[in-house]
């Protein structure tokens, strides 16, 4: 076709060095009368560049040159037969955790997924605050709604509806962050002794919690397509499982999303087997390309789907913000709010009540979003140069954390030197609760690295700091 054609002349001309990185590509209408196209052929050639992420739309600037995009052979999808384990708090050994001399937890920018506090529009955010605090006067006295405020309910309705998502904002239950919604989820859903069905590898903050909870679990091989059903419908049937929780957009730590299929089958499998499924979907809007997919919600007729989100990714984890659409659980979930909880902070709701409904959030991801995929390219470009030869990176659909491969990788031995030196890192055998993984490891890239003509200072200088020393230590744990 014409508009692949054109795209694989400017790919050409990207790794040849003569459209230079961070340049401006030509506007779309220059771009038509250069090559005597339509402009529709003009949109869908950079439109295919954008979704191979070898360009990048700024919002009110245009279309600019990400740079010599670096294919990597993806890190390898173990297939195995699932069976039933018991995960351990902690989930493995994290050796010395703790700086001795202040007892502090090490906590730095390659360990945990979070996004650096320079893209938190923290300006707009207060304005919110200050608006929400003198709109709510006096009321501040007041317990807040163990459901959630009905202004924030609705603004989000509101914002998903922007996607053809469609929650009814009566439907919705704010909680603090979504762990807190999923706690509440496994909770209504299953008992103390009995197994989930989990992907595999698996966000290792979860099978912390199911460890704490005292939940077994089942494994579900990770394909490129999403998970195996062929083997979870197995356990479905045979009833060895009570419920499923799984990451179905953008996969922590592997960054797969499930198809549109896949996630329509998830939900059919629920309703024939009346399994519900929890649906972690703290991820969904930041994907890598303009579009956001589709939760295995949006299919659920019968309420098996309990959905859960927060803005703990999208905007920040401090504000401890999240909700739940229970479906046909809702009883059962607000009563158990009820009981274990006072609600939610009114001030933070009627905030992010604000910044949502004026338009702040929606203008707020275009940014990030962008921001995201190009770390995401940058931290893959800095890894293939510098890690061991053979090694396996991720290609993330969307969010900020790569699943990396090693050959001969030692990951306990990364982790104890990487705990020496105050370097936060998570290895393969975080996200098991089998003997899986064990040359793994995964990175956090919401923080910026140095390019060879960005050389800003300040914290950025830290997080070089930290991955160059990471690499010394690979090569020595490998």
């Amino acid at each position: 076709m014409r508009y692949i054609d054109l795209a694989q002349r400017c790919i050409a001309d990207i790794s040849s060095g003569k459209l230079v990185q961070n340049s401006r590509m030509p506007s779309l209408r220059k771009f038509r009368q250069q090559h005597l196209i339509s402009m529709t052929t003009a949109l869908n050639c950079y439109q295919h560049l954008e979704s191979l992420g070898w360009i990048l739309a700024k919002p009110q600037s245009g279309y600019f040159v990400c740079g010599q995009r670096m294919v990597n052979e993806k890190p390898e999808l173990i297939a195995f037969q699932s069976i039933m384990t018991a995960p351990k708090l902690p989930a493995v050994d994290n050796y010395a955790q703790h700086n001795n001399s202040v007892n502090k937890a090490i906590v730095g920018p390659l360990g945990v997924a979070r996004i650096s506090a320079d893209f938190i529009p923290l300006d707009k955010l207060q304005h919110s605050f200050r608006r929400a605090l003198k709109r709510q006067g006096n009321n501040i006295s007041f317990y807040p709604d163990v459901q959630g405020e009905k202004i924030l309910r609705e603004s989000l309705s509101t914002h998903f509806k922007s996607y053809d998502f469609h929650i009814p904002s009566d439907e919705l239950l704010i909680t603090n962050g979504c762990m807190d919604a999923i706690r509440t989820a496994i909770e209504i859903c299953t008992d103390i002794g009995d197994a989930i069905a989990i992907s595999s590898p698996c966000f290792n903050g979860l099978l912390d919690m199911l460890a704490a909870l005292g939940r077994k679990v089942v494994e579900i091989p990770s394909t490129e397509q999403g998970i195996d059903l062929v083997q979870l419908e197995q356990h479905m049937k045979s009833k060895q499982i009570k419920a499923g929780l799984f990451c179905t957009s953008h996969m922590n730590p592997q960054g797969i999303s499930m198809t549109a299929l896949q996630k329509q089958h998830l939900v059919k499998l629920a309703e024939t087997y009346k399994i519900p499924i929890i649906e972690d979907d703290v991820y969904i809007e930041l994907a890598h390309s303009k579009v956001m997919p589709l939760p295995a919600k949006h299919w659920d007729k019968h309420g098996y789907i309990l959905w859960c989100g927060s803005v703990s990714k999208t905007i920040a984890a401090g504000y401890r913000l999240g909700w739940c659409w229970p479906g046909r659980f809702a009883a059962q979930y607000l009563q158990k709010r009820q009981y274990c909880n006072q609600g939610v902070s009114s001030p933070v709701q009627l905030a992010l009540a604000d910044f949502i409904s004026n338009g702040d959030y929606a203008k707020h991801l275009k940014k990030l979003r962008i921001a995201i995929q190009q770390h995401t390219l940058s931290y893959q470009n800095y890894l293939t140069k510098n890690l061991p030869v053979a090694s396996k990176i991720s290609s993330p659909s969307g969010g900020f954390v790569l699943w990396i491969q090693v050959p001969n990788l030692n990951g306990r031995k990364l982790l104890e030197l990487a705990n020496k030196v105050n370097i936060d890192i998570r290895i393969g055998e975080q996200f098991s609760t089998r003997n899986l993984y064990q040359d793994y490891f995964r990175l956090n890239t919401g923080f910026t690295i140095t390019e060879a003509n960005d050389k800003d200072k300040g914290n950025q200088e830290e997080v070089d700091k930290q991955l160059n020393k990471l690499m010394e230590l690979i090569k020595l744990a490998s």
